[in-house]
């Protein structure tokens, strides 16, 4: 099974598949409000998968499953397209996982990619270096300091503008598979081995099972953990993440052309700047990371005005480089709250037919840069699994109920790994800000921590993971 599945990169694409609503306002799991009967299905039937999320891991799992005969609608609370966030970039392993699911999915990187560095002789490493220590009066505060260089591997560090990513990946996608404007409100067993979704402007679908990929505020995590559970929530980590872009040439005018074009991040006390080119080297992307010991409501928006001024404070005491990277800073500009899932991680992935993916089950502070890359990895071990359970049904006649096994071995294989992520992650910013117990201010410690996490991410096994959801799948259907 492994074997035919990785050889068959090649999609083959379906037709639209429409939706037909039904006038049910009713729920069916009332005895006294029975939905209307479902039609009996042919045995051979495509699978009907719901997708709730058309983010970049929503639409990436969309395409995975259309290249496997596996019928898709895509339900999108907002209205158009919307991804936030500025920068992102996807290690050679994230590629390779992309290049499984569909190979043009990788061309859709290369085609908003900034290189890093000199484009004719790439620079593949993360860069880091002191950016607090410095002498009284001094203008150049680099010149003498180590700079600790972490080779990411060819094209290994590539950032992208998310929006401009997501544009790409959904011109993939077929007309009429993305339903937009539809904010679900619930799902419920609806006949034989099917589920209906209901959404808040009354309309209904139907599919064999739902993936929720609606990201770190996910209606789908609430209603496969509980509504009043906190682990169907994400909380405040206590940092903000002040980001800014800044025009190329003003960069360069200020911190000199091998700074302005390459990736670096500077660490200090509860604090840490990171910066890396985007838009093909037109741009700067500038992002500061400050310690918040106030609170932040989860029903407020995690985005919210800022000002230069703000960030200024928070580095008066730091080095002459870093200060001119926060002058360059627009006068006004935004901050994140960064949240995450460490307190309350979900225990469980799936329930029933219904599961979640990416930032829904896993969500992550971004200080390994790897949320987006893992939340692949779950999108490939999706497919490879539906597909499964799609060609388990051709060939030996079973039932749908198949999906809530498929679902049960991702949740197992898939979750280790991930919740590993969310926790490391939460760990390399007190290794970045001198907080780390092991580490403190001691760089050299630092590089070393940092590297091998790092590897953990970027040398991931994927076909082994493969093998572990073939062997976890056949094991649920023997239960």
């Amino acid at each position: 099974m492994l074997t035919r599945f990785l050889a068959r990169f090649r999609p083959s694409w379906l037709p639209p598949f429409q939706t037909n609503p039904l006038p049910i306002t009713n729920q069916t799991m009332n005895p006294q409000c029975q939905s209307p009967p479902l039609p009996p299905q042919p045995q051979d039937q495509p699978l009907e998968i719901a997708i709730i999320g058309c983010g970049i891991i929503g639409a990436i799992l969309a395409l995975g499953l259309l290249s496997k005969n596996i019928k898709v609608t895509v339900y999108e609370q907002s209205r158009t397209l919307r991804e936030t966030g500025a920068g992102i970039a996807f290690t050679a392993n994230a590629r390779k996982c992309m290049a499984m699911i569909d190979p043009r999915i990788v061309d859709c990187v290369a085609a908003v990619a900034t290189t890093n560095g000199d484009p004719g002789n790439p620079n593949n490493n993360m860069q880091f270096i002191d950016g607090y220590t410095h002498r009284p009066d001094e203008a150049d505060d680099m010149s003498w300091k180590k700079l600790y260089e972490l080779s990411t591997g060819p094209k290994g560090f590539e950032g992208c503008h998310r929006g401009h990513f997501l544009e790409e990946v959904m011109g993939l996608i077929p007309d009429g598979v993305v339903k937009w404007g539809k904010r679900l409100e619930r799902v419920e067993e609806f006949g034989v081995g099917r589920v209906l979704l209901r959404f808040s402007d009354g309309s209904v679908g139907r599919a064999d099972a739902v993936i929720g990929c609606d990201g770190i505020k996910s209606r789908v995590r609430e209603l496969v953990l509980g509504e009043g559970n906190p682990a169907s929530y994400p909380h405040y980590t206590h940092k903000l993440a002040y980001r800014g872009l800044v025009p190329m040439e003003k960069a360069t005018a200020r911190l000199g052309h091998y700074r302005a074009h390459n990736q670096h991040m500077y660490g200090g006390p509860n604090a840490h700047v990171l910066h890396f080119q985007v838009a093909k080297q037109t741009l700067m992307n500038v992002v500061a990371f400050v310690t918040d010991p106030g609170d932040w409501p989860l029903d407020q928006n995690m985005s919210q005005p800022a000002t230069k001024d703000e960030v200024a404070g928070a580095f008066a005491e730091w080095g002459p480089t870093v200060r001119a990277i926060i002058d360059l800073l627009p006068v006004e500009l935004e901050k994140w709250a960064v949240f995450d899932s460490l307190e309350y991680p979900a225990p469980t992935y799936s329930r029933g037919r219904v599961c979640i993916a990416g930032d829904a089950a896993h969500a992550s502070a971004p200080h390994h840069g790897a949320g987006a890359g893992v939340g692949v990895e779950d999108a490939l071990a999706l497919t490879f699994l539906l597909d499964m359970v799609q060609s388990g049904n051709k060939r030996r006649g079973q039932t749908r109920f198949s999906l809530q096994e498929a679902f049960a071995a991702f949740s197992t294989v898939r979750r280790k790994r991930s919740q590993w992520l969310v926790r490391s992650s939460r760990e390399a910013c007190e290794i970045y800000e001198w907080n780390d117990p092991q580490c403190g201010s001691d760089m050299d410690k630092g590089y070393e921590e940092i590297k091998r996490r790092s590897h953990k991410i970027w040398h991931f096994d994927i076909d082994g993971m493969l093998k572990q959801l073939e062997q976890e799948y056949k094991t649920h259907l023997r239960l």
